[in-house]
């Protein structure tokens, strides 16, 4: 099974910024342990702070694997494009974020991918991509 991991802008931040809101580890460690926790599922990471490029890996990986896992980050609030591209492609999304994004600021509270998306996890930390691949393995 292939699984592509699509993190938006400022996530290349994760263990440096806000860590009370985002936790204090960098995501490439933890890519690390959700590969050991998951040894059967090839996963292929890509982040981009740019929308289109957040695009074009949608594209990309949306026709050959098996599910993305996908965190637009404040693109999610203001990106009719990456909903679009979601609705475009074959592979199911399902929407992660780290935060609970509707226990923050109104304009948080819409999101132009959930809609287009297979599923969508607000809240539970970087556990949330662990739980976004387990429904992903048990949908193939």
């Amino acid at each position: 099974m292939k699984i592509a991991i699509i993190n938006g802008p400022n996530l290349n931040l994760l263990g440096k910024r806000e860590t009370d809101i985002y936790g204090n580890q960098p995501f490439e460690k933890y890519l690390g342990e959700l590969k050991a926790l998951f040894p059967s599922v090839l996963f292929d990471y890509f982040q981009s702070n740019i929308e289109g490029e957040l695009i074009d890996e949608l594209q990309k990986v949306g026709y050959t694997y098996d599910g993305i896992v996908l965190n637009p980050a404040g693109y999610t609030h203001t990106s009719v494009a990456i909903g679009d591209a979601i609705a475009a492609i074959k592979a199911p999304v399902i929407e992660v974020h780290i935060s609970n994004v509707h226990a923050r600021e109104d304009f948080r509270k819409l999101s132009h991918v959930s809609g287009k998306s297979a599923g969508s996890i607000f809240g539970l930390g970087l556990k949330g991509y662990e739980l976004a691949i387990r429904w992903l393995i048990d949908h193939q």
